[in-house]
């Protein structure tokens, strides 16, 4: 593989603060090191003054101004001309994509899956540890080579042979986060940067040779200029292995309000290696709090109420629809997080319906595929798409009739009312999430449902919402700082002693307790609890590899 910087010049001041060994060695080599420091030198200072960029819209939005159009990009919008590419290997079907992080056990369980592909997760479910993230990478270099089986006390899990395995799919860190165990010249590489780079250094070529090739999911972006800068990162990486530009290929998830105002930008920025959009809904709620946080015609009902058909998701759906399929590119659907419900039949097809009836509204608004989170649902929605799209993707159905405005994606009429059972939901699922988070869990089954970190920023964000605005109850009670509080310390006591010993739900109250009065608001959880769960030991530096 050439490489065309030398490894004694480029590894001066790059340094490995997380342990290695003889394992982990194998996928962060000397090699890798040199290309993940070539990566941060070229893009770090881009990737922050990106991030500042949204602290200053930021700024204008707490003034009360709204979002709409970009003027200065409405060629791109009105241009009929421009396509993304076809569909890449092993991407042209995704009816049934099955999310999840990347421990060993669940890669081998979801590429076992009756699925078509796996999207695995470094980011939203997993908890950024060292370990996880390194083993991660691990597991997935082992099981692009189908050398992942394993045997854990009496149970054996091996790749199925039987049928061809799902399109390996991975999804980097956003852009906000940093790898504190990685440094280059005394700063944490990006978090983007470092899974980006390691996976496709290493895999690239072995899974075009497999008839695939290295394919990613791009998170929490906000602009097409964050595009943009994914789209130079994709192109230097391929030149620097000697590939031919375009094999990558990213689907970005449309999970924040600013970016739903840009989508064509995003997929023009990324172009020949555009796979198309997704609808990532509970961060997208998430982010219509947040960056809306300081207006009170933004303040939203329980959770509960915040449903895929009420005015602001629906418009976001059509809209993204539409674009996608304009521009020749996939459309993806958003998640099914239901846990199949044991000893209880009643309350398990109750949960089940529901899968299916999303997926039917799925499909039949013009998705090309969707998300489930345990393979058990997998069925359910093949069912469904496989009934309703006999083809394999809908990229025909144009939407020429929908017209989406900035006032629609900006329509706050939900119908609902703030209850105190919907407080003490958001406080169970925001405590219950960041506990296990802070125990290097990023997945974390509530009420048969597989909890990631969207859900848990929205119902810290609902909470801060609501005090802030000192919105009343429909009980009655005023939504203030020492009855947000309150509620909290009762429900981290009640979890705390439903849990077994050694939980760690009081320091997550701590934590929750800065974010539910109305008053700090910490841009995203992950990046306030990092520290906690970070190992930073002595300096390993890189050239010694």
């Amino acid at each position: 593989m050439p490489t065309p910087y030398q490894p004694e010049v480029t590894l001066k001041d790059v340094n490995i603060l997380g342990s290695l060994n003889d394992q982990t060695r194998k996928v962060l080599s000397k090699e890798v090191t040199v290309f993940l420091a070539v990566l941060h030198r070229t893009f770090n200072q881009r990737r922050k003054d990106l991030l500042q960029r949204r602290e200053v819209r930021q700024a204008e939005l707490d003034k009360g101004n709204l979002l709409d159009f970009l003027p200065e990009t409405k060629q791109v919008r009105e241009n009929d001309a421009w396509r993304g590419p076809p569909p890449a290997p092993g991407l042209v079907d995704r009816r049934i994509e099955i999310t999840g992080p990347t421990d060993r056990k669940m890669v081998v369980n979801a590429l076992n899956s009756d699925v078509w592909t796996y999207m695995a997760d470094f980011e939203d479910s997993s908890a950024p540890t060292w370990d996880n993230m390194i083993n991660g990478q691990l597991n997935l270099y082992d099981a692009i080579r189908k050398q992942v089986d394993f045997k854990q006390g009496e149970k054996e899990y091996k790749l199925r042979t039987d049928r061809v395995l799902p399109t390996l799919i991975a999804r980097a860190r956003g852009w906000h986060l940093e790898e504190k165990h990685f440094t280059v010249d005394g700063e944490p590489i990006s978090g983007s940067l470092f899974d980006f780079g390691t996976y496709f250094f290493n895999n690239a070529e072995e899974l075009v040779k497999r008839g695939t090739g290295p394919y990613f999911y791009l998170p929490k972006m906000e602009s097409h200029l964050e595009a943009r800068l994914w789209n130079d990162v994709f192109n230097l990486a391929q030149d620097y292995i000697g590939m031919r530009r375009g094999t990558i290929r990213g689907t970005v998830l449309i999970e924040t309000i600013p970016a739903a105002f840009e989508m064509d930008e995003i997929i023009y920025e990324l172009r020949d290696h555009s796979s198309g959009l997704n609808c990532g809904r509970w961060d997208y709620i998430f982010s219509v709090i947040k960056r809306f946080r300081q207006n009170p015609n933004f303040v939203l009902p329980d959770r509960s109420a915040v449903t895929m058909t009420v005015p602001f998701m629906d418009a976001y759906v059509k809209l993204l629809i539409k674009t996608c399929h304009r521009r020749g590119v996939h459309a993806m659907g958003g998640m099914a997080a239901q846990i199949p419900i044991k000893n209880d039949d009643e309350a398990n097809k109750k949960a089940m319906d529901s899968v299916r009836a999303d997926k039917l509204r799925e499909v039949r608004a013009g998705h090309d595929g969707t998300w489930v989170a345990h393979p058990a649902l997998a069925a359910i929605a093949a069912e469904v798409f496989n009934a309703n799209m006999p083809t394999p993707n809908q990229m025909h159905i144009r939407r020429e009739e929908v017209h989406v405005t900035a006032n629609d994606l900006l329509n706050m009429n939900v119908p609902g009312k703030i209850t105190e059972e919907g407080i003490r939901k958001n406080l169970n699922i925001g405590l219950g999430y960041m506990e296990g988070w802070l125990r290097g869990v990023g997945c974390v089954p509530i009420n048969y449902l597989m909890e990631d970190a969207a859900t848990a920023e929205v119902s810290r964000s609902q909470l801060w919402q609501w005090v802030r605005h000192g919105v009343a109850t429909a009980e009655g009670k005023k939504v203030d700082k020492a009855y947000s509080l309150r509620l909290l310390q009762e429900q981290a006591d009640k979890l705390e002693k439903s849990a077994p010993k050694g939980n760690k739900f009081q320091l997550a109250a701590k934590y929750f307790a800065s974010q539910v009065t109305g008053e700090d608001y910490a841009e995203f959880l992950t990046s306030l609890l990092y520290n906690e769960i970070t190992n930073v030991g002595d300096k390993t530096p890189a050239a010694k590899l």
